[in-house]
């Protein structure tokens, strides 16, 4: 083939030397963008040697590729990220709509305001964050609000607004405030943010107590209830380190070519957040990652003083056997936060440390059996540094960025302290973000499971209750109209359990005058069952029917005595309240037993409702259409051109009918035929 030997020619003259390479397809489309610490072992190695399933998908699509070369890792990295976000390539690991999170930011105004914003822009105000969802962050500023009177209003007002009686605004608009007034509210902000908030509770403590004394009860009622909310914002941070370093701490864990990556947020010491994603991988894991945290941290400028990543060894199960704490997803979306509910306390930077403090203080038994433990975690340090100098030495024959060497990058490029724990207490925090990773993929997994139950499944179950060897693509139909006025049908198509959309038709029954239910079915198979006939269209396992014997044995005499056809047909009936109740099979009719609560049921009342809602949906457009048709037209003098004209012209029968003689010249009608349109239209009542 043309463009393999094309890429054999490429691959020969690649450099030993680190850079960004991009796949393209034979459209001449980037489909993946990657970063080399040796471009000639890292590109080589796709096109030779084994691949998992996801990374051979991409592989079949490369005709052709390019590569730039760096002077450095750190300028691989950041050139990957700007191309990725330039190109946004199929197969990349993409920040779409998470990419920005909010902050709470203090604005660089004569008269400043405290705001939720997801732009961070050099404007001199004063950002803290990042929070990983809205309602965190528009929570902490409820709270801020009530307790500091900053201004609430984008524009000043020309009066006081209810704000100012509240006490919540120090009104600019009426008074002067002193600069020091607002330097004092925004040093309070910036402390409480800061982990402060336990002296601002205590300061507003004795202010209630103080209150309560002076029998100024109202406002010793608000004091209150500011502490209540301050408990209530600040319960959840269960997890402190002995220092106030801000942290992000990342972890992630692949499964089956999916990727999670957890960044749990340290503020002041305290873990207050934290942030999932879970996304398709193609690539390189680790190199992925990396360029995950990248293209993070450009569009989130806001930098922690310190960031801790996983090493390649964490990619995997935990091998440790220890216990890890693990956040569900369902804690996450209680409330939009982790509920972590375990405390951690980081003594000292790892445990050799504080058995050396035990030593000094007298050697006490428990200071030998921390001496013990600390020899074990050296053991276990040791074997984890040469597992990580052979990942190391891995990663380097095929041209990848290992876990040192993209740490470093990202220190260089970002300019704060970027860590790859190696053991002690920051290790285990990191292998806390694993954990919750590899139960977020876990949950993940499951739901799929479970999705496969109610779907391919349920459709197999089904298949086995009515005697069919398959049971995959399922065709049902349902009649709609209103006292044989606007007589439609709708069609539905099931694949495996689950919708397929795009295999949807509507239609407008023709040959049927009044309501006929029977013989609209008879059209409606006819017409569909012989265009499948005619076009070889794929024919359906099973028909699926809105009725009971009468509209199955219509359905079953155009199929078999008309078309030739022998598929299986079963029609749903309703009980008095609508709802699905019994199924029927064959011309004869015969209940099948199914329960109510299997999943074979639920896939029947999903089909059923799926039906109705499209052929309602159908009928009503219908029905919309002839009201408006049925007004005009019978005007005398209006046709079906004039009609379209005047509809095109005013946009409906309202505007057509509030219009004035004049208003209809522009259309060549005269002034006569206007008066009978707006006599006739006024005549037939309220228009739609």
């Amino acid at each position: 083939m043309d463009y393999m030997d094309n890429i054999r020619n490429k691959l020969a003259l690649l450099p030993d030397l680190p850079g960004c390479y991009l796949m393209k397809n034979e459209e001449g489309t980037i489909i993946y963008v990657g970063k080399a610490k040796v471009l000639k072992n890292r590109v080589r190695s796709y096109f030779t040697g084994s691949h998992n399933g996801k990374t051979q998908r991409l592989v079949a699509n490369i005709t052709d590729f390019e590569y730039i070369v760096t002077s450095s890792n750190m300028e691989a990295l950041i050139l990957e990220c700007n191309l990725i976000k330039k190109h946004m390539p199929r197969y990349n690991v993409l920040l779409k709509d998470d990419k920005t999170f909010p902050y709470l930011k203090i604005t660089n105004e004569a008269h400043p305001r405290l705001e939720v914003t997801r732009r961070v822009i050099k404007d001199k105000a004063k950002y803290f964050g990042p929070y990983p969802n809205a309602y965190a962050a528009h929570q902490t500023k409820k709270l801020l609000d009530r307790m500091y009177p900053l201004r609430k209003c984008g524009v000043m007002p020309k009066e006081v607004c209810l704000y100012y009686h509240m006490g919540q605004c120090l009104a600019p608009c009426e008074k002067e405030v002193p600069k020091s007034a607002y330097e004092e509210i925004t040093q309070n902000i910036a402390g409480f943010l800061g982990g402060g908030h336990e002296a601002v509770k205590k300061d507003l403590q004795q202010k209630m107590q103080e209150a309560a004394e002076e029998l100024y009860f109202e406002r010793a009622k608000e004091l209150r209830d500011q502490i209540i909310h301050i408990d209530a914002l600040m319960e959840k941070q269960k997890i402190n380190t002995a220092d106030t370093k801000d942290r992000d701490v990342f972890g992630y864990a692949v499964d089956k070519g999916w990727m999670c990556v957890q960044i749990l947020y340290m503020r002041q010491g305290k873990m207050i957040q934290r942030h999932s994603s879970v996304f398709p991988f193609y690539g390189e894991a680790y190199s992925d990652f990396i360029s995950y945290v990248a293209q993070y941290y450009s569009e989130n400028p806001a930098l922690p003083q310190e960031i801790l990543l996983p090493d390649t060894v964490l990619e995997g199960a935990d091998k440790s056997g220890k216990p890890q704490l693990a956040v569900s997803g369902e804690a996450e979306a209680a409330g939009g936060e982790a509920a972590l509910e375990a405390e951690v306390v980081l003594a000292a930077e790892d445990a050799g440390e504080a058995a050396g403090s035990a030593a000094d203080s007298g050697m006490t038994e428990a200071a030998t059996a921390m001496r013990t433990e600390t020899d074990e975690a050296v053991l276990e340090a040791a074997a984890q540094a040469d597992a990580g100098e052979a990942a190391a030495a891995e990663a380097a024959a095929e041209g990848t960025v290992d876990a040192a060497g993209g740490a470093a990058a990202l220190q260089e490029w970002l300019g704060v302290k970027v860590l790859v724990p190696q053991r002690g207490l920051k290790k285990q925090m990191v292998g806390m973000a694993c954990q919750n990773g590899r139960v977020a993929l876990d949950e993940k997994f499951r739901l799929i499971e479970r999705d496969e139950e109610r779907t391919s499944g349920a459709a197999i179950s089904l298949g086995q209750s009515l005697g069919l060897e398959s049971l995959s693509r399922i065709e049902a139909f349902d009649n709609s109209n209103i006292q044989g006025t606007n007589p439609v049908s709708a069609m539905v198509v099931f694949i495996d359990g689950k919708p397929a959309r795009k295999e949807y038709r509507k239609y407008k029954v023709r040959s049927v005058q009044g309501p006929d239910d029977y013989e609209t079915m008879r059209e409606v198979i006819r017409r569909r069952y012989e265009r499948v006939l005619k076009e070889n269209l794929p024919q359906p396992d099973l028909i699926v029917v809105d009725g009971g014997k009468g509209q199955i044995s219509s359905a079953i005499d155009i199929l078999q005595n008309e078309l030739g056809l022998y598929i299986p047909v079963c029609g749903l009936v309703k009980d008095d309240k609508h709802r699905t109740a019994q199924l029927l099979v064959g011309d004869s009719a015969e209940p099948v037993q199914l329960a109510r609560d299997s999943q074979e049921f639920y896939l029947l009342q999903r089909i059923q409702d799926e039906v109705h809602r499209f052929a309602i949906t159908f009928h009503r457009e219908q029905r919309g259409k002839s009201m408006v048709t049925s007004k005009l037209d019978s005007i005398p003098g209006i046709g079906d051109k004039r009609r379209k004209l005047l509809l095109k012209h005013f946009g409906s029968l309202k505007k057509i009918k509030e219009a004035s003689i004049e208003d209809f010249r522009p259309l060549s009608i005269g002034d006569k035929l206007a008066a009978q349109i707006l006599d006739a239209l006024k005549d037939e009542g309220p228009s739609l």
